[in-house]
């Protein structure tokens, strides 16, 4: 009996529900906002399916494959970096085809608000030759989701599922559906479609041709690509979130929303721009859509007036096209709040110790990518997951042993184990000498505290052997593995001297939990004002819960202090006192 109910929902989660619904068997992902929340979400429904935290995005889009072809339906999600790791079962997928319905979900995110470039999913799956739907609201999102599937094992096609964290993070009016029962399809035997070697390869790269030809047309008749005309003056093509702002932008102009985006169906989109005076196409980030209309023959107007960066709005498209700027009134301006590390973070005393010494070090992607920023100001480089000891390997490739002494390589446990492996591999089979710090907070910290390889416990709740990252980089061939506690910043400094010091590979583990882990009472410091000196030692690794008063003395904050004890450990005065011992 179908549950027959409507709940309001995260996009987010009206994906998971769409997957669950369309009678998902096993779903592989690694955290990363705007995406992470799908399998959060999907984790509810354990009992009908099985899901997992991989270690990377490749693995997960491989793990989906496998049961692709095993017969059943199975999904990866990630956001928009991540693909670029799936990138190569990704591509060589899509020659395949599918046997269980197979669908790769990505989340881009236009305006940066988490995420090192602001990259176009619809450009790489244009390139994989991937079949790529977009929904515009939570309700399209868990509808188009079972469509996908049913649209990938008619086609034989694995299909892109491109969402945005607008998209993502908005609420919408879902009406929630019974599962569909999907019997699982049986495996034939067929290398010439299952084993990508050339010549087999070069079959199917004609068979994938002929397939997208057949999207292409039936694309045209999907209910999904709606046409909506109102006053034929202006014709807007657009999809995604950027529907909802032309349609709160400009209420009477004939729309046409798209919700498969590519292949774009050509037909459709000649009769539509055949019947309009002006022709817009309104879409975040790169010209995807414009460019193959424009190519048609289609006149239209597109970056020309819009730009190729960030989030759209209702009224940056209404004074695009219509010349009109509202007169909103400005609301009062919060102050400032720049991404600083929470207070009692283990990072920080990491970066106190290093910008202490002096030493640059090669950032990654987490959490402690916030040690670029003042006052730490120790971190030099950021690109993307593990690229932190490659990187270091690479400068000392160029510049010789010397140069990389007053350097470090810093990485998460869970980035460690995301492709930080791969490279610290490389460094020992190269014969490099650096210094890697593997800051072990135990957690995926930075999309929400999701659990890893190395941490004991799966996606669903399962308790599971843990990686033991010490004996990881023992058995690559690292002999110096030394692990000390983040806030013994004495000890932290004596062996970072050390070990930038030899002519071989180190590795030091900070290993100490995420202080947002713990539920239990923090201890409670405070500061004596009149055995303050006022050096500002204590301030230097600028925790939040440290200000000054007016007088230059310190103040702690106790509704923002968590007990670490790093301002305790640098006051040589005594200005600074434990006065409640926290739990154990």
């Amino acid at each position: 009996m179908a549950e027959n109910k409507k709940v309001i929902m995260l996009g987010n989660e009206a994906i998971a529900r769409g997957a669950y619904e369309a009678g998902v068997k096993v779903s592989a992902a690694y955290p990363g906002t705007p995406s992470t929340e799908i399998s959060e979400n999907l984790v509810k429904y354990k009992d009908s399916l099985y899901c997992e935290w991989s270690p990377n995005e490749k693995v997960a889009t491989e793990v989906a494959i496998g049961a692709s072809v095993a017969g059943v339906r199975a999904m990866s999600c990630m956001k928009h970096v991540g693909f670029n790791v799936a990138a190569d079962p990704a591509y060589t997928v899509s020659y395949m085809g599918v046997n269980g319905g197979l669908v790769i979900v990505v989340a881009d995110d236009p305006g940066l608000y988490s995420s090192q470039n602001e990259q176009d999913t619809r450009m790489v799956a244009r390139a994989a030759q991937l079949p790529v739907l977009e929904p515009s609201d939570s309700s399209e999102a868990k509808e188009f989701m079972k469509m996908a599937f049913d649209l990938s094992e008619k086609y034989d096609r694995p299909f892109v599922f491109r969402t945005t964290t607008r998209l993502a993070h908005s609420q919408g009016l879902v009406e929630l559906c019974d599962p569909v029962e999907v019997p699982d399809k049986p495996y034939v035997k067929d290398i010439r479609k299952t084993v990508m070697m050339p010549g087999n390869a070069k079959l199917r790269h004609v068979e994938i041709e002929k397939r997208n030809l057949e999207l292409a047309e039936v694309a045209n008749t999907l209910p999904i690509n709606q046409v909506e005309m109102n006053d034929t003056k202006i014709g807007v093509i657009t999809s995604g979130i950027p529907y909802q702002y032309v349609r709160e932008a400009m209420p009477d102009a004939s729309v046409l929303k798209l919700g498969m985006v590519n292949p774009l169906p050509r037909k459709l989109i000649e009769d539509f721009a055949s019947k309009v005076e002006k022709l817009y196409i309104v879409e975040e980030l790169d010209p995807v859509i414009e460019e193959q209309v424009k190519s048609w023959g289609i006149k239209a107007t597109g970056k020309e007036i819009f730009t190729v960066q960030g989030e759209y709005s209702a009224n940056m498209i209404r004074e695009a096209i219509l010349g009109e700027k509202l007169d909103l009134k400005q609301p009062a301006q919060a102050p400032g709040r720049p991404p600083i590390l929470c207070p009692g973070c283990p990072h920080r005393s990491v970066y106190y110790v290093l910008n202490k010494l002096k030493m640059h070090a090669a950032g990654d992607i987490g959490c402690y990518t916030l040690g670029a920023v003042a006052p730490l100001s120790v971190v030099d480089t950021t690109i993307c997951m593990g690229a932190s000891i490659s990187s270091l390997h690479g400068m000392e490739k160029a510049k010789g042993k010397e140069y990389i002494k007053n350097w470090v390589a810093v990485i998460g446990d869970s980035t460690f184990l995301h492709t930080g492996v791969n490279s610290l591999m490389n460094m020992m089979y190269n014969k490099a000498t650096g210094t890697v710090m593997i800051l072990d907070n135990s957690t995926t910290g930075m999309t929400g505290h999701q659990d890893h390889a190395a941490t004991g416990k799966t996606l669903q709740g399962d308790p599971t052997y843990a990686i033991d990252i010490p004996a990881l980089c023992r058995a690559i061939g690292v002999k110096n593995v030394i692990e000390v506690n983040a806030f013994d910043i004495e000890k932290l400094e004596q062996v970072v001297k050390e070990e930038v010091a030899k002519d071989e590979v180190s590795v030091i583990i900070t290993k100490t939990p995420c202080v947002l882990l713990s539920k239990k009472k923090k201890p409670l410091y405070v500061a004596h004002a009149d055995k303050c000196k006022k050096c500002g030692m204590c301030m230097k690794p600028g925790c939040p819960a440290m200000t000054k008063n007016e007088d230059g003395t310190v103040h702690i904050d106790d509704t923002m202090c968590t007990g670490c004890g790093l301002c305790d450990s640098l006051c040589k005065f005594g200005a600074i006192e434990l006065v409640k011992e926290g739990e154990k």
